[in-house]
């Protein structure tokens, strides 16, 4: 891995990361999404936002993830960060990040620092969705919502930078191609949205790395 952030101690990777994300989205992480709605979603996009947690673990930084409820009327049983509709008593998009992930997973808002957000994303729900990175000191503790999350789990942050791991595939909706971003990750696979965030991420950390090598 040759990005710096694997190089620097904890608390300059943090001050690293801000810096990053303080920065315009560079065009390769715009744009990601292919426009495809499901049908019955069409028509303008609604708010929403999600928490990229990434843990400050003693061994490597590494990122939490939910596994979403099969009885979720939306995207049952994938991978996804913790996060949800914006509503209108919430502040902005870190707010309605920080109160979806302490509903869904139980982390305390006061474990995150916010250090940034990523490009919008837009969901084939209809959703456009701002990923908000926050940075969580151990220890805290998850209780998932039973009702919306199956389990927690997390991967090394290196891994999933790591070129090597991302994928790209296909599939046909009839005459229809779709394209997709995959991280396949031990038994889990994270795709889709999710694994499109994760790109936008690691797009985002790279730009100015990739001109100056």
């Amino acid at each position: 891995m040759n990005l710096p952030l694997f190089k620097l101690p904890p608390h300059d990777q943090r001050k690293w990361l801000v810096e990053r994300l303080s920065r315009p989205p560079p065009p390769a992480a715009l744009h990601l999404s292919d426009g495809y709605r499901l049908p019955g979603r069409e028509g303008e996009p609604r708010s929403a936002a999600v928490l990229v947690p990434i843990i400050n673990r003693p061994d490597g930084l590494a990122v939490l993830f939910t596994e979403r409820s099969v009885n979720l009327p939306d995207h049952a049983g994938q991978i996804s960060f913790p996060g949800g509709r914006v509503e209108a008593d919430d502040l902005d998009a870190d707010a309605a990040a920080l109160r979806e992930t302490e509903e869904e997973i139980g982390l305390p808002r006061d474990r995150v620092t916010v250090l940034g957000q990523l490009a919008d994303y837009e969901t084939v729900t209809g959703y456009r969705v701002t990923p908000v990175v926050g940075w969580v000191e151990p220890p805290f503790a998850v209780v998932p919502d039973p009702v919306e999350v199956a389990d927690v789990f997390e991967v090394p942050l290196a891994f999933l930078l790591e070129p090597s791991n991302q994928q790209r595939h296909f599939r046909m909706l009839g005459e229809l191609r779709r394209d997709y971003f995959a991280i396949p990750f031990q038994d889990r696979y994270i795709w889709g949205a999710t694994a499109a965030m994760l790109m936008i991420l690691d797009r985002t950390l790279r730009a100015e790395h990739d001109l100056t090598t």
